[in-house]
């Protein structure tokens, strides 16, 4: 990769690299109103600042401390919540890409919080490297990413945030601070997933390791099928995932495992009719001709469900993982014990179909192991995930309240990046390790420079 320069031993290198940003002006005033991915979110900072160092950083944390404003860092803004809103400092970390190290010894990498995960992907390939899972998208940054839980679905390998091996972060009394399970152990045990709430992250090493090929096999196949063979699915498949059609009996499946090669990537022209003119194109009208008629979305969903064929193809990870995301949303989340799987998913099918609601986009469903996170969505169980999702526009709240009464009898969690009603108290309960956090929180942040409306709900004060 270019950029890249040995340096001593075990291995390290230490990239800039060629899509590494400059320094570049430093913005003391914001520019207007800030948007999330979703629309859904508005805030109007005080001031934007895009320092291009983790001192910058620092500095920037200590001087909204002396202003009396609070902060807050966006990444590209895929949460569908407020986690991210203020009307204070918003920090943007786009001057903050590239990877640091890379430690071919220890099998890590060392990147900057604001690298978008497309673009280490692509990087850790070059370098005959990968991420062991990843979620199915891949615009967010870095420290967005892990912040707010992402996950893809796995029988073994867990999020990205479990895949963490140390972390810097700028905390409220602008201390500089770096953690792993060696030192400050305490702050590795939270900070991992820690909601912006713990402080500023400005760097995270991840565990790699040499590029492996995936062969992913994708089948249609009936929702009754799926839900009773759920378990074996499950455990025969290293990466196994579904989504159901509301208003049908119909599902997409797709297996993932490790393959031994050869690669046998998608055609260019097959490739683009699925996952940009299928996926995306006509899906996108599907959802337009949705939301202006309502009552059309069942014919619409059965069309749909039947456009997708069976593919199977080998290719490496990131390609395999992640798709493109083109047609906007809104989504909700909710990670139950996986064992409540197929009850939980009865129960959704029957409510919708017993409703006068009319669902256009598919549910989702992955899974997880149990991780040693504070608040982790899978925190000390194995899991389930159950997403919900409308066309954005189209009205959610009666489709969401019902979807969260089901997920909430099951003792869901809801993802901490993704639309939910729950609050501290709920959240206390559904998180044993709930009081450590807090308790971190508190010493990491007194004074609370990094809170704001949105997690004094799900946290408390």
């Amino acid at each position: 990769m270019s950029g890249t320069t040995a340096a001593g031993p075990g291995n390290t290198r230490t990239t800039a690299g060629p899509w590494r940003r400059p320094d570049g002006p430093r913005r003391d005033r914001a520019d207007g109103p800030w948007r999330n991915w979703a629309g859904n979110v508005v805030s109007r900072p005080a001031r934007e600042v895009s320092p291009a160092s983790a001192g910058e950083l620092a500095e920037a944390v200590r001087r909204a401390a002396r202003d009396g404003l609070r902060v807050k860092t966006v990444g590209t803004g895929h949460s569908f919540t407020a986690i991210a809103a203020t009307d204070g400092v918003l920090i943007r970390p786009g001057l903050l890409t590239g990877i640091r190290r890379i430690d071919r010894a220890a099998m890590t990498v060392t990147v900057e919080a604001g690298t978008p995960l497309k673009r280490l992907n692509v990087a850790l390939a070059r370098e005959g490297l990968s991420l062991a899972n990843m979620g199915d998208i891949m615009e967010q940054t870095v420290a967005g990413a892990v912040s707010t839980g992402t996950h893809g679905t796995g029988r073994d390998s867990a999020s990205i945030a479990a895949q963490i091996r140390e972390l810097e972060l700028v905390t409220g009394t602008g201390e500089l601070l770096t953690c792993s399970e060696k030192e400050h152990p305490e702050v590795f045990a939270a900070a991992r997933i820690g909601l912006g709430a713990l402080g500023v992250i400005t760097a995270i090493t991840f565990a790699v390791e040499p590029l492996f090929l995936l062969t992913a096999r994708e089948e249609p196949m009936g929702f009754e099928r799926v839900v009773s063979e759920f378990d074996a699915l499950h455990a025969e498949n290293e990466h196994f995932e579904f989504y159901w059609f509301p208003h049908t009996d119909n599902c997409v499946t797709k297996r993932n495992n490790r393959s031994a090669g050869p690669a046998a990537p998608l055609g260019r022209v097959g490739g683009w009719i699925e996952d940009e003119l299928l996926s995306n194109g006509l899906f996108q009208v599907a959802c337009s001709l949705g939301k202006a008629v309502p009552p059309a979305v069942p014919s619409i969903a059965r069309l749909s469900s039947r456009a997708l064929s069976a593919r199977t193809y080998t290719d490496i990870p990131y390609k395999v993982f992640t798709s493109p995301r083109r047609v906007r949303f809104l989504e909700m989340e909710y990670a139950l014990p996986r064992e409540t799987a197929v009850g939980a998913l009865r129960e959704l099918k029957a409510m919708i179909e017993r409703s006068p609601l009319k669902v256009g986009f598919p549910v989702e469903v992955r899974t997880a192991p149990a991780d040693d996170i504070a608040l982790s969505t899978a925190s000390g169980r194995d899991t389930v995930y159950i997403a919900v999702h409308l066309y954005r526009g189209t009205p959610h709240r009666a489709y969401f309240t019902a979807v969260e009464r089901i997920m909430t009898a099951y003792a869901g969690r809801p993802h901490w990046g993704k639309v939910h009603t729950r609050d501290a108290a709920y959240l206390a309960a559904a998180y044993p390790r709930f009081a450590e956090f807090a308790a971190l929180r508190d010493r990491l942040d007194p004074d609370r420079l990094f809170a704001n409306d949105h997690l004094r709900r799900v946290l408390g004060d």
